[in-house]
């Protein structure tokens, strides 16, 4: 028997129900904040990710799905997607359309890490990007943006964490007050950080190994090696959060795992994944375009919604709905089922779901009880030749007598 591949699984009912409706949240909050959706290729050129994610990074030297392909081009399956944003930006000089480009995107991502809870190698994100400003109120509103999609999912006690990792004015300065002090303590790290503290040791930074993290805590902080700019442009970040009452705590260790990012970066976390708990990241990127070859300075901010963990998240605390069905028809004959037939087309076309069952009733109303009918009609030929029909309602058990049109009006009410 062949089976998924180990870190990729089937979506099934009813999972595939909550999927749907937190995109359908997504789509609908996008629309409200006037972003577009752009959607790019699944696999792109490996230099575009190594570029733009950063060589030194655990996703380019370790996590890729790459191949070569038959003219000799080195493939690689994304990884994330705002390369391929930017990517698609520059191309088809989306630079030349005034104002900021507001983006989203939803899809699925390949890195191949060692599967655990809430991490596969095939995921799924839900992402945005704003590119062409480099305004704080734009940070503000972005990470507002981003709560709103989670908590209208039904998400609660999330934990918001910001910090900003300066920018290329203020950023080597700091890296030489790190690496110099990774000197003394690196022969206590993990493998991985002490090859970072060499290449890459923001790096060391964003370390989940637990026996690092009491030397990690003692490594200088980058706010305090800030430039003015970076200074006054997080805290007018800030401002703007506390005007709109969203509480975050600043975390200066919080740099993410990718080279791109500048200035403002943010994790939201949530209880419910245990030791994966973070549920989207995001940050400002304001020389990615110009590294990938925009000739127009083009400064940007995106985030990542893990749409896996949210889903996990909705359905370990009971906020995931239920499916349900408005009505399950249980036909007693070949004429009612012929009839049940155009009745319910003619309820589908008012936007009302319907079932219509084939069977003895017995095991028909078994069969609406694990629909979760809301209402089931049994449909004979005494109901067919009065014209009328008798509709229980599943959860109540009360049943009333009601004309096709008095039917039709009462299902399409509780839509």
């Amino acid at each position: 028997m062949i089976h998924a591949i180990k870190g990729t699984r089937d979506i099934l009912p009813p999972s595939s129900t909550t999927w749907n409706r937190v995109e359908a949240v997504a789509r609908r909050i996008f629309a409200n904040y006037n972003y577009q959706e752009i959607r790019t290729p699944i696999f792109e050129e490996t230099a575009l990710f190594a570029r733009g994610v950063g060589e030194e990074t655990d996703i380019v030297s370790k996590e890729m799905y790459t191949w070569e392909d038959r003219d000799g081009t080195s493939l690689t399956l994304r990884p994330e997607n705002t390369a391929s944003v930017i990517r698609a930006y520059i191309e088809h000089r989306m630079d030349q359309i005034p104002g900021p480009k507001k983006l989203y995107y939803m899809g699925p991502m390949f890195r191949r890490e060692r599967p655990q809870k809430g991490r596969y190698r095939q995921f799924f994100q839900i992402g945005s990007e704003v590119i062409g400003s480099e305004s704080p109120a734009t940070d503000a509103e972005v990470i507002e943006m981003v709560v709103a999609i989670l908590t209208g999912c039904g998400v609660k006690d999330i934990h918001l964490i910001i910090n900003s990792v300066g920018c290329k004015e203020c950023r080597p300065g700091f890296n030489a007050a790190l690496k110099e002090q990774l000197q003394s303590i690196k022969q206590h790290l993990c493998e991985n950080c002490q090859r970072r503290a060499e290449t890459n040791p923001l790096r060391v930074l964003d370390c989940k190994v637990p026996a690092d993290q009491p030397y990690v805590e003692k490594l200088p902080s980058i706010l305090d090696h800030l430039c003015q700019n970076c200074t006054n442009h997080f805290a007018t970040v800030r401002q703007f959060l506390d005007d709109r009452q969203i509480g975050y705590e600043v975390r200066p260790r919080l740099v993410r795992g990718l080279d791109y990012y500048t200035r403002t970066t943010f994790e939201i976390v949530h209880g419910a994944l245990g030791a994966q708990s973070s549920v989207m990241g995001g940050g400002r990127y304001d020389g990615l375009a110009e590294s990938l070859g925009s000739k127009i300075s083009s400064p940007g901010i995106g985030f990542s919604i893990g749409e896996d963990r949210l889903v996990m998240i909705l359905e370990e605390t009971g906020a995931a709905e239920p499916v349900s069905l408005d009505l399950y028809i249980a036909p007693m004959g070949d004429a009612a089922l012929r009839h049940a037939g155009i009745l319910a087309r003619d309820l589908r076309l008012q936007q009302v779901s319907v079932e219509v069952g084939e069977g003895k009733l017995k095991r028909l109303m078994e069969l609406a009880n694990k629909a979760n009918a809301k209402h089931t009609l049994i449909l004979g030929d005494n109901e067919i030749t009065a014209g009328t029909y008798a509709l229980k309602n599943m959860t109540s058990g009360e049943q009333r007598s009601m004309t096709r049109s008095e039917l039709v009006d009462h299902l399409t009410a509780k839509n």
